[in-house]
């Protein structure tokens, strides 16, 4: 079946290659803004060559990074840019030319963006994605990458080969795949089991030194912080209604839909915007205004950093002041668990954790109120913390850890009651009620209609497969034990596959496995060919 990327990559490339070229360049943007400061000129321009690229150039580096994530939106595959640029170097290395027009035609034929219901090319597919780029005037770039793309695949050729594999690896998946099994699981549920465990202050005194690195303190930051809050700039944000109708058209799931039907009379979108504009109205103002808090902590940082203006200063003082900004104090908090005032934002505790005497203030950090600015007090080393404090936490530790060792034992004792009653001459289903009648925990039973692995029913739970590749026809498994429960499986009946070539799938088994061969033969050697382009041309160390 398209995807659901397939469905709108075709009818909304031009939006769609924006968003990538934009989010590209703003995670470059952002992620040099974290390691050295937005708007610093302290640091010392870098250099980190990697096959006639710089990994240490933001403009170089985005361009890489926009035209791989495109590459992978086209492949719907994942893509790693370091690879890319060292199957390129290969082809480089080995002249491999580019694509002819009618290489380069069926190369695009071949991708699974343009792929029908049927995994077959998809002409109307092809032919608006063509109309699409053209009006985009993306052209260029699209053929581009798609040239570089029909090379890199000419290197995974080569580096991956025809894929070897052996006849008992085809047979091996065939019997994992296609075998038909017919199960009787029996779900033991383990909130239920509730037994009776009263730890002595001994036994936990013990646990809490055995187990004392769980319970250690973690390192904590205090800081105090510049709340540039989006509220505050509303009353300078001014949108017209061609902008907020504009801001729905691009948003609809944003907003809730009216309970009412609409108007036959009218469009259908009518009803549904004049129904929420207040909403869409305000969205779009506090959007704004979060920008233009961000700009407003942004220019803050700017000054401090331009006057040399250092916190706890008399000049800092004055520039507060000045600004009206009143600085707020945070509890300390642990890298895990930022505070409510961050949003529980991870990455301005990120930003929180950077900061030390010698870099005492942060850079305007977005959060979804608006921004902030943190400023560093002291850093609370992580300490072992003593059994009173923590006496709570490890008494429920212990009684949880002790309550599902006594479920594991139950597991192994309603595995021999049930394969006993199944030997005995019960069916599954009599052997199940005749157990859970004197378990401990509430217990139920059902057998599943035979089904294969390949095509498997969809509710079918995840644990299940941890007992397969064991499991022979008249078998009980042990007890499987999940976050809340604990599964036990008898296989009522099992029936292996054809594992010859007469087995339509076997061809279909052997083409997968030689594919991700090749695959993965490619790839570890462009890792290794990366990691020592790496190595080369690291930075020294100091």
């Amino acid at each position: 079946m398209i995807s659901w990327i397939q469905k709108n990559f075709q009818q909304h490339f031009r939006m769609i290659f924006a968003v990538l070229l934009g989010g590209t360049i703003i995670s470059f943007i952002f992620g040099i803004n974290a390691a050295g400061g937005f708007g610093r000129t302290d640091r010392k321009s870098a250099s980190q060559p990697f096959f006639g690229h710089n990994l240490a150039s933001e403009n170089d580096m985005a361009a890489v990074q926009r035209e791989t994530q495109l590459s992978g939106y086209l492949h719907q595959e994942n893509a790693n840019p370091l690879f890319r640029l060292s199957a390129l170097a290969i082809a480089d290395q080995l002249h491999l030319p580019g694509p002819t027009e009618a290489e380069f035609k069926d190369f695009l034929r071949q991708l699974p963006i343009f792929a029908s219901e049927k995994g077959e090319f998809d002409p109307a597919a092809y032919t608006r994605f063509q109309s699409d780029i053209r009006k985009g005037n993306q052209e260029s770039v699209i053929r581009h990458v798609m040239e570089d793309d029909f090379r890199i695949s000419r290197v995974a050729a080569l580096l991956g080969g025809p894929g070897y594999i052996q006849p008992h690896e085809i047979k091996s998946q065939l019997e994992r795949y296609d075998t038909s099994w017919t199960l009787g699981i029996a779900t033991v549920d383990l909130k239920s089991f509730n037994p009776a465990i009263n730890p002595t202050d001994a036994d936990l005194t013990k646990f809490f030194n055995d187990n004392a690195a769980r319970y250690e303190i973690p390192s904590q930051v205090s800081l105090r912080y510049a709340d540039f809050s989006a509220a505050n700039y509303l009353d300078k944000v001014t949108v017209s209604e061609a902008e907020i109708k504009a801001y729905y058209d691009a948003n609809p799931a944003r907003f809730a839909k009216p309970e009412a039907k609409p108007d036959p009379k009218q469009p259908a979108a009518t009803p549904n915007f004049d129904s929420v504009r207040l909403q869409v109205e305000l969205a779009l103002k506090i959007e704004r205004a979060a920008r233009l808090a961000t700009k407003a902590a942004s220019d803050f940082t700017l000054e401090l950093y331009n006057k040399k203006i250092n916190p706890g200063t008399p000049a800092f003082e004055e520039l507060l002041v000045a600004r009206k900004i009143t600085l707020k104090d945070l509890a300390p908090f642990s890298h895990d668990e930022p505070p409510v005032e961050l949003g529980r934002n991870p990455e301005a505790a990120d930003e929180a954790f950077k900061l030390n005497k010698d870099r005492s203030y942060s850079d305007a950090i977005a959060l979804s109120t608006g921004s902030v600015v943190l400023f560093w007090d002291k850093t609370i080393p992580a300490r072992q913390p003593l059994f009173v404090e923590v006496k709570a936490k490890v008494s429920a530790d212990y009684i949880d850890g002790e309550k599902r060792k006594r479920f594991v034992e139950l597991g192994k004792t309603l595995h021999n009651q049930i394969e006993a009653r199944l030997k005995a001459g019960d069916t599954f289903e009599k052997a199940i009620a005749t157990v859970s009648a004197s378990a401990a925990t509430k217990i139920e039973g059902k057998t599943l209609p035979p089904f294969t692995v390949r095509q498997r029913p969809q509710d079918l739970d995840y644990l299940v497969f941890s007992t397969l590749e064991s499991l022979k026809k008249g078998d009980v498994s042990e007890m499987v034990v999940g976050p809340d429960k604990g599964l036990i499986v008898y296989a009522a009946d099992k029936k292996a596959p054809e594992l010859t070539t007469a087995n339509p799938m076997y061809q279909t088994f052997q083409s997968q496995l030689a594919r991700s061969t090749a695959a993965r033969n490619s790839a570890e050697y462009l890792r290794e060919l990366a990691d020592a382009e790496l190595t080369k041309n690291a930075p020294p160390t100091r």
